[in-house]
């Protein structure tokens, strides 16, 4: 009887170890695993209630209005809402790590129009003599880890007609400081795109290129706290600082019509939605 009760105890103290254990891991769950096993239980029930079409649902895709023209097409390195009203993309989304941020790969040299968007289509004869810049939007200088997302970037479906001075001065500040972020955060999640001010826009080539009055860009990261920023910046405010465009992702979606991040947890959407500041990053 003695050692029945004897092996019962050793048991007690073995079970109660296993249990403090597991207790002391999930302590340790970081604010990217939160939010990406949310996610990830939130697809699994969204495909359980869809039997047709699977939606996209990495965490840098927004969710665009329901009126706008829309054709979305997956890159090896992003994700982009084309428009063929406006001939450029309503969106341009992607995961930028740290091992990304940064290769070998040249930058291709050519901007080749898209043949998987319909015609009319952007064309390199729409940019020519226009005095508007071929901007991108998943930049070049994101790329450079491979050719095939390099010679992708430098498609005009990614690209819109930009001021020359936004082109080269704050678009490309801006830019580099998410390739900072990226290796400083070990990941964020950007989307971009045009804005469209007015009832009338100016065109550019045979094909009516949209110009677009404006630009936004949002930035999402979830180490090692979550947090979010936005800019809008005017088609011509090249040389001003980054700082004037601040915005919260809140106001972005106000002022586009989009919900960025909808794959987020929405606690954690809501609170980096909210506010936005450059002393956070």
């Amino acid at each position: 009887m003695k050692k029945v009760i004897i092996m019962f105890i050793a048991f007690i103290f073995v079970l109660a170890f296993f249990i403090g254990q597991c207790n002391d891991d999930s302590q340790n769950i970081s604010y990217e695993e939160t939010a990406e096993q949310q996610i990830e239980q939130n697809n699994i029930e969204e495909k359980s209630n869809e039997s047709d079409e699977e939606p996209i649902t990495s965490i840098e895709i927004p969710s665009s209005p329901i009126d706008i023209q829309e054709l979305i097409l997956v890159r090896k390195a992003y994700t982009v809402s084309y428009n063929k009203d406006t001939k450029c993309p309503n969106w341009v989304a992607w995961e930028l790590t740290s091992s990304h941020a940064d290769g070998d790969c040249p930058r291709y040299s050519k901007y080749d129009e898209d043949m998987e968007v319909p015609a009319p289509r952007a064309t390199n004869e729409d940019y020519r003599g226009s005095g508007w810049t071929r901007g991108h939007m998943c930049p070049a200088g994101d790329n450079k880890w491979d050719a095939e997302a390099m010679r992708e970037s430098n498609l005009l479906s990614n690209m819109c007609p930009q001021h020359a001075s936004l082109n080269s001065g704050l678009w490309n500040v801006i830019e580099r400081d998410c390739r900072k972020w990226a290796v400083k955060y070990g990941d964020v999640y950007i989307v971009c795109g045009p804005v469209f001010l007015n009832k009338e826009h100016e065109t550019i080539g045979m094909n009516k290129v949209v110009v677009p009055e404006a630009f936004f860009k949002v930035i999402l990261r979830l180490t090692p706290e979550p947090a979010a920023i936005g800019f809008i910046v005017r088609n011509n405010e090249g040389k001003k600082k980054k700082d004037q465009f601040v915005n919260t992702v809140d106001d972005v979606e106000r002022i586009t019509g989009m919900d960025f991040f909808p794959a987020l947890p929405d606690s954690i959407e809501n609170s980096v939605e909210a506010t936005a500041s450059l002393y956070n990053w």
